[in-house]
């Protein structure tokens, strides 16, 4: 809703274009040739040959691991949302490193789990950005615009509320999402 994924796959088609010699509708481009631009944005399953949505991220993820290198351009978008909240976030987190520590390549990697904010710390070529998006009056209003440093916060229940969930489940989402952050006000479990 904010625009995350839209400005990953903006990225990736400005390389594309300035490798193809076009026009690049951005006011600069710094970036050296890419060798591949790998993408993992967005779900799908396999049914016909008994891929689960999550095991279809995961063999295209495990693609991207195995193949880019340090001259290759990568957009991940919510890697390890389709399992138990550690094991993916230990997949992210895992993910993160290696694109970092072993291909060394360039990549935007989108997130959801705050915890991988912390990267930034202490991977010497990461950095954090996000998404500007305000409260007012009580609705939720997206800015559309990149600014560095992590998110203060998540709103999926405000985007459930866009949506036109009913209200009464929008309150009991509210309820309930205090209660587990109060439980654990890392926002893991």
């Amino acid at each position: 809703m904010s625009g995350k994924s839209t400005f990953l796959r903006q990225a990736a088609l400005a390389v594309i274009l300035a490798q193809a010699g076009f026009f690049v509708p951005a006011a600069s481009l710094r970036l050296g040739v890419a060798d591949r631009v790998f993408s993992r944005v967005g779900a799908a399953d396999d049914l016909s040959r008994g891929r689960s949505t999550f095991m279809v991220e995961m063999i295209e993820t495990a693609a991207i691991l195995n193949l880019s290198t340090a001259h290759s351009f990568v957009i991940l978008d919510e890697v390890g949302r389709g399992t138990a909240t550690w094991d993916g976030m230990s997949i992210a987190w895992a993910v993160v490193e290696h694109l970092h520590d072993v291909n060394r390549c360039r990549a935007l990697f989108a997130t959801h789990y705050h915890e991988l904010t912390s990267l930034a710390d202490t991977l010497q070529a990461c950095a954090n950005v996000s998404l500007r998006a305000k409260e007012w009056k009580g609705d939720l209003i997206f800015l559309h615009a990149v600014q560095p440093g992590p998110a203060d916060r998540s709103y999926g229940v405000q985007v459930a509320k866009l949506a036109g969930m009913p209200g009464a489940a929008v309150k009991r989402a509210k309820a309930i999402l205090e209660r587990l952050e109060s439980e654990n006000p890392s926002g893991t479990g």
